[in-house]
């Protein structure tokens, strides 16, 4: 009897749950909760109860910006006319898309992005979203170099952190947006897009550094 009793507190709050009383205490009082017992007390649950989920405020946050790069990629990976599209169009998608997932919950981005500068672009609150992101851009900056889209280069190892930087600078631009619909956000989505693509696809640049390598070979310079 006193297993099941366990279990059945154990179950008492999901972590969904949790998440959505975290943010909306951060919200109200500008500031997380002193601690575990408190915010616990709060929702009148356990203490262990939030541990059977998260060992920290730390680790729950992290959850919820990771779990919104997840329902960003559930949406474009569950559109049949998104398979197809070029590296281009994929990321042009991903960008739209996830500010479409995280505009739902965008007083609690623009309160966590408040300190966040523009010289910052690797806020502390997204170390878990971090890791799937590099997972997911590599990926599509292999799929790029296969369709020939992207340029393989002696610095293409680190075409992923540019994408990451270009990832959080189109996030916190965002939230100090307030054009109408977002649509200066859109123009700097599309315009970041185009560049960053030129720049790593093979074009002026590798054409230069052929010939620089002709030459160089060739004792012509």
């Amino acid at each position: 009897m006193e297993k099941t009793l366990e279990k059945s507190n154990k179950q008492a709050i999901s972590k969904e749950k949790l998440q959505q009383q975290y943010m909306e205490f951060v919200l109200l009082n500008e500031r997380t909760p002193t601690s575990v017992f408190a915010f616990a007390k709060g929702l009148k649950i356990k203490e262990d109860d939030f541990y059977v989920h998260y060992n920290s405020f730390r680790a729950l946050e992290g959850d919820i910006w990771k779990s919104w790069f997840e329902e960003t990629l559930d949406v474009l990976h569950n559109d049949k006319a998104y398979l197809p599209y070029t590296i281009r169009e994929k990321l042009l998608a991903f960008y739209y898309t996830w500010l479409e997932i995280v505009k739902k919950n965008r007083s609690f981005v623009l309160l966590k992005f408040e300190a966040v500068s523009q010289k910052n672009l690797n806020p502390d609150f997204w170390k878990s979203l971090q890791a799937s992101f590099f997972m997911h851009i590599q990926d599509l900056i292999m799929e790029g170099k296969d369709t020939g889209e992207i340029a393989e280069r002696p610095w293409s190892k680190q075409y992923d952190k540019g994408f990451w930087m270009q990832f959080v600078y189109l996030t916190k631009y965002w939230t100090t947006d307030d054009s109408d619909g977002f649509q200066q956000t859109d123009a700097l989505i599309e315009k970041s897009v185009n560049f960053s693509l030129d720049m790593i696809s093979r074009g002026a640049i590798d054409s230069f550094l052929d010939l620089a390598k002709f030459l160089y070979q060739q004792n012509k310079i």
